[in-house]
């Protein structure tokens, strides 16, 4: 049925939550094994830091004040890397969006062809690179670059923009939504945070009961192991709401519900409206 994930219409803030989580679900397998593989290398590179930071596990958000500045440094990367994993999760998630909102089958794999992985991978590095400068120089700049930032990898997918030209239209899409997008993508990604910390350091803290979590070794592999699948689950969900931000927001400024519906009355392939922009 056509629009069952994604309805063909502008749609409010708890519909665009409810959708990207059901486009997760349509498409749970592909993107989770994905979201795993990368929150795994996130801890392996953020070890590395945290030993540099002298943060004692399984408390990673307690900075010690001697080694603020190592501390600051930690809390850039790690800004770094979620905004490359997240950036290549919303590409992905934005290859499956467009059949979850015309009616299509699911991809059967997210890396599969037409996931322009190459460009991808260029645009998460780039977005990797601006959340780490805008998140050392101050933190308050990195606001402004998740904001302005969350349409690029969907844009790259479904607009088949090569990696500057979609990083320059997340830009100027979210200026013409009036910021609605950036704000909505900035309020997911504060709730996820909030979830992520909240089960992390719970589920830590009730291992601890069953656990000896005494020395340097059990410590660190349990506050990884927990990092990693919440990260996991929420990495997956903020790269299906960009995806699906991205869609929603052109309907609304561009008026791609209208154009694509009748496209579609008129049997006009997809990818002709899709790339075609105003």
């Amino acid at each position: 049925m056509r629009g069952d994930v994604i309805p063909l219409r502008p749609l409010t803030l708890a519909e665009l939550l409810d959708s990207a989580v059901e486009l997760l679900r349509r498409n749970a397998l592909g993107l989770l094994a994905v979201s795993a593989g990368l929150a795994v290398a996130e801890q392996a590179l953020l070890y590395p830091l945290r030993v540099l930071a002298h943060t004692v596990p399984p408390n990673y958000l307690q900075p010690p004040i001697s080694r603020l500045g190592a501390y600051w440094l930690l809390v850039a990367f790690g800004l770094g890397t979620e905004a490359a994993i997240i950036g290549l999760l919303g590409g992905l998630a934005g290859r499956a969006a467009v059949p979850a909102m015309v009616g299509g089958a699911a991809p059967r794999w997210p890396l599969g062809r037409g996931s322009r992985l190459v460009p991808l991978v260029g645009l998460s590095v780039v977005l990797a690179a601006g959340a780490a400068l805008t998140a050392a120089a101050g933190l308050i700049p990195w606001f402004f670059w998740y904001l302005f930032t969350g349409l690029a990898a969907p844009a790259l997918i479904i607009d088949r923009l090569g990696p500057l030209q979609a990083l320059g239209r997340s830009f100027v899409m979210v200026g013409r939504g009036r910021w609605r997008p950036g704000g909505i993508r900035l309020l997911g990604y504060v709730a996820w945070l909030s979830i992520r910390v909240a089960l992390a350091t719970g589920s830590i803290a009730a291992l601890s009961f069953v656990i000896d979590l005494r020395g340097p070794t059990w410590p660190a592999i349990v506050a990884m192991a927990a990092w990693v699948i919440v990260n996991t689950v929420a990495y997956a969900v903020l790269g299906c709401l960009d995806a699906v931000l991205h869609l929603e927001n052109r309907m609304r400024v561009e008026g791609l519900d209208l154009t694509l519906g009748r496209a579609l009355r008129r049997g006009v392939p997809v990818e002709q409206i899709l790339g075609a922009r105003r």
